[in-house]
């Protein structure tokens, strides 16, 4: 979505706490809140999504890596069967560790926070804080904003410049998403946090040849400590490694709300799916790892 002139559409709920840590995405300059939009002192205005996401997305190409309506349904059945509570209970639990001293005038931002389900369960964690859920999928965004009251979601591309002002985060969370480490770096505060989950090379490992799912590189932890330094100074790491007794529509479920979904047409997993048993025993195995902001 472009910069344009607010509608007159009918107010929509987007948490005032959270607009004073967003800036304009074609000037920079801070954001407040309309009657129905964001607009900043220079003119450009976003609307606030009857659904109470906003879209600071910048130009009208639909990108080609978010996920689709049926991708976030398939999260949404799969996480609200609580097949990953236990991971974001460990969230939840780092997330509490790492805030703890107090984020007064700061937020907890996730990039690519999808339906919110994991930033939600950190804020029950932190009393007050404010959330901030980005994602490049409105899809995704649209159920962000009704995951917790204190969630403002927001449509903004990761790969870019974060529509945040430097200094904004006291946490940041990348779960299964893609990492901007300079971007992370300039948002957190001086004493910032950054917390990631990676899924490891045992993940799924019973469904990936009869799935034709994609595998996870071996290699993962060593890319992504490449990636951080010397941004980020490693801190603690969890590994979390749990055996699910997952339904046909548990897989499908599964498969369809990840990126081999864009591999495989929805056809051809059906049929994949319907040739394993009615019940599958599947390994789901993570690393979660925090990682202190480096001075610089």
């Amino acid at each position: 979505m472009s910069a344009r002139s607010p509608s007159s559409s009918s107010p929509s709920y987007f948490p005032p706490s959270v607009v004073r840590f967003l800036c304009c995405p074609v000037c920079g300059s801070g954001l407040e809140r309309g009657t129905s939009h964001l607009h900043c002192s220079q003119g450009h205005a976003f609307d606030v999504a009857r659904q109470g996401y906003v879209n600071l997305l910048v130009g009208r190409r639909v990108p080609g890596n978010a996920d689709t309506p049926t991708m976030v349904e398939a999260r949404e059945s799969f996480l609200a069967a609580g097949h990953y509570s236990a991971l974001a209970q460990l969230l939840a639990d780092c997330a509490g560790e790492a805030v703890e001293s107090g984020v007064e005038g700061a937020c907890i931002l996730e990039l690519g926070a999808g339906t919110g389900y994991y930033l939600a369960r950190v804020l029950d964690r932190c009393p007050g804080v404010p959330g901030l859920a980005l994602d490049i999928s409105k899809f995704a965004a649209r159920r962000a904003a009704r995951a917790h009251a204190r969630i403002a979601a927001v449509v903004a591309d990761g790969a870019k410049l974060f529509p945040l002002h430097t200094g904004s985060a006291a946490l940041a969370l990348s779960i299964f998403a893609p990492r901007n480490a300079s971007e992370f770096h300039r948002v957190l505060g001086p004493r910032g946090m950054l917390l990631v989950a990676t899924p490891t090379s045992r993940h799924l490992r019973e469904l990936i040849e009869p799935l034709g799912l994609l595998h996870v590189d071996e290699r993962k932890e060593e890319r992504l400590h490449a990636q951080l330094s010397p941004l980020f100074e490693p801190q603690r790491q969890h590994s979390l490694e749990l055996t699910l007794r997952l339904s046909r529509q548990d897989v499908t479920h599964l498969a369809a709300m990840g990126p081999s979904a864009f591999h495989i047409a929805p056809e051809e997993l059906q049929g994949r799916v319907a040739r394993l048993d009615e019940w599958t025993e599947v390994t789901a195995s993570f690393t979660v790892s925090m990682h202190r902001k480096s001075p610089l």
